[in-house]
């Protein structure tokens, strides 16, 4: 029999609650409790315990196999991750068990990828990156740390999201697009690459 494993979610908002969902579906990690600055009066949420706030991290590491900040906001995640690192508590990827990545493709620590996402051959995910439900990351697409894509973001191949950079619901880039670092793409916009 496998060891019960316990991961530690940081942020219990949106974001944090399907990361806790998908890591607990994965059959990965058999328990899972948030970190959350609205402890103590936030306990419980969608069944899973709220066992301190964020400057409790330290109180856990001990007794946690990893932890994933699960905040949307790529500044926020970016220091949330440095705690984790800082901690000494291992920074780890969730993975949907719905969403298709392919072999071929590199997840940096502390990404996450959510239900019905796609990660196509060759493609290259930095750290603290978010695909998010029904996202498609084509073959040789490169996202740099704290990329995030909003839900049905498609990306063709040889995309190269930069760090930080924000794509929300629906966008679409064609291929050998170009993102600059922390740009912020409205939702349902489409990039095309300069001739």
């Amino acid at each position: 029999m496998s060891q019960l494993r316990r991961l530690l979610v940081l942020g219990a908002g949106g974001h944090g609650k399907a990361v806790a969902e998908a890591a607990l579906l994965s059959g990965e990690w058999q328990q899972v409790v948030f970190l959350d600055d609205r402890w103590p009066e936030l306990r419980v949420v969608c069944g899973v315990p709220v066992v301190g706030g964020l400057s409790h991290l330290a109180e856990h590491a001990g007794a946690t196999d990893g932890a994933i900040a699960a905040v949307g906001n790529n500044g926020l995640r970016r220091a949330w991750q440095e705690k984790i690192a800082a901690s000494g508590i291992s920074l780890v990827s969730v993975v949907h068990p719905r969403a298709c990545v392919s072999p071929s493709a590199s997840i940096g620590a502390g990404s996450a990828i959510m239900s019905l996402a796609v990660v196509g051959t060759e493609a290259r995910l930095g750290q603290g990156v978010i695909i998010n439900a029904g996202a498609v990351v084509d073959h040789d697409a490169t996202l740099d740390d704290y990329a995030h894509l909003g839900v049905g973001v498609c990306l063709a191949g040889g995309v190269a999201v930069g760090e930080a950079a924000w794509l929300q619901a629906g966008c679409s880039a064609g291929y050998g697009v170009v993102i600059e670092p922390g740009l912020v793409i409205k939702p349902g916009q489409a990039l095309i690459a300069k001739d």
